[in-house]
């Protein structure tokens, strides 16, 4: 299974929209370990309005961990086939590890404003 995670310096973005890349994790589900680890860049312009959805479904990537990120994005994400799991924070291998051993749920919160003009 393939997951994503919008990466700043090598810690989760917490705006998913401006990130530097995409740290994408393959991880064996039957031995609950990483396998392989890729380096994504990000597109050009906002993550909401992006390709990048595209992407990461080409990929195979089933699953986004996030920090924080619009309704919009979510949907199409999720439209893309690809669930998403907002509120993660900190360095993006321990994020993905915690998400492997089931310590991570959905914050549910998302992005209030979009000053950074995503959506004008």
């Amino acid at each position: 299974m393939k997951i994503a995670l919008p990466t700043r310096q090598n810690i989760i973005d917490s705006h998913f929209g401006h990130c530097e890349y995409y740290t994408i994790f393959t991880v064996d589900t039957n031995t609950k370990e990483i396998v392989n680890e890729e380096i994504l860049e990000s597109p050009t312009g906002c993550g909401c309005k992006s390709n990048i959805a595209k992407i990461l479904s080409e990929m195979k990537v089933e699953l986004m961990l996030a920090g924080n990120m619009g309704e919009g994005a979510v949907r199409v994400l999720n439209n893309s086939g690809i669930e998403v799991l907002r509120g993660c924070s900190g360095d993006v291998k321990k994020v993905a590890l915690n998400w492997i051993d089931g310590s991570l749920t959905d914050s549910g919160d998302l992005c209030p404003e979009h000053e950074h003009g995503c959506h004008n």
